[in-house]
């Protein structure tokens, strides 16, 4: 009798982070205003989220606002404010139901009081979940992240808590936003641009990149799925020789 050998199906990635990027252009392209972008920009990340749950994707990090953003025009900004208390209104509750555990990085102090609440509240209120670990990016740059875990190891030194010997990558990482969190597997970009814009400098050191032309907001499963097949297609080896 002849012996079938089953081939096992490649694993998803453990972490995906994705630069979410073209609701404006999105919004030009149709005479509408940026905002009319950002609304459909927001539908897709709930697309992304559940297909990111229903994938195996055990890790999804969302680059939502960066520290460069607060230049946009006030109104711009405003706008993107208003959608992101909406968001973390209407949203957290379903989040919630489907185990998802939310965490927030970046400077929270360029953030109005009530979407540091809002924030918070998600925070504590999915904590316990055992599903999709989703992080959003606001307000965040990782230039600023790695000079506060530097200054902060700083500080540990000059006060005698550590040993300027004991500083490595794992202190490193241990004091950055996103500690706890393995790195990305894979990054994607929508938009057809192909820049990291300051967005997980550090923790992107091994990740693979795949760049969409596609503007967020028409983002789909498909996509998703798409760029972890072409991720899934490459041999990562850590700077080691081809065999």
């Amino acid at each position: 009798m002849a012996v079938v050998e089953q081939t096992k199906a490649p694993q998803p990635p453990a972490h995906v982070a994705i630069i979410m990027d073209g609701n404006g252009r999105w919004a030009m392209a149709r005479g509408l205003p940026r905002v009319a972008g950002h609304r459909q920009g927001a539908e897709a990340v709930r697309r992304a989220v559940r297909s990111a749950g229903e994938l195996g994707i055990g890790y999804l990090t969302l680059f939502g606002f960066s520290s460069e953003n607060w230049r946009r025009p006030a109104a711009e900004v405003e706008d993107l404010m208003g959608l992101l208390r909406y968001y973390l209104r209407r949203e957290i509750a379903e989040l919630h139901g489907n185990q998802v555990r939310v965490r927030v990085i970046g400077d929270r102090t360029r953030l109005a009081d009530d979407i540091v609440a809002l924030i918070e509240n998600a925070e504590r209120l999915t904590a316990g979940n055992s599903g999709l670990a989703l992080t959003i990016a606001l307000s965040y740059g990782s230039r600023h992240e790695i000079a506060e875990a530097a200054r902060r190891i700083a500080e540990q030194v000059a006060s005698g808590q550590i040993d300027p010997a004991q500083i490595n990558e794992d202190m490193v990482s241990g004091h950055l936003q996103t500690a706890g969190l393995p790195d990305p597997d894979l990054i994607i970009r929508t938009s057809g641009e192909k820049r990291i814009s300051n967005f997980l400098l550090w923790q992107a050191a091994y990740a693979e990149f795949v760049f969409l032309d596609t503007l967020w907001p028409d983002f789909s499963s498909e996509h998703l799925e798409a760029a972890i097949r072409e991720f899934q297609g490459r041999e990562r080896r850590y700077g080691a020789a081809v065999g």
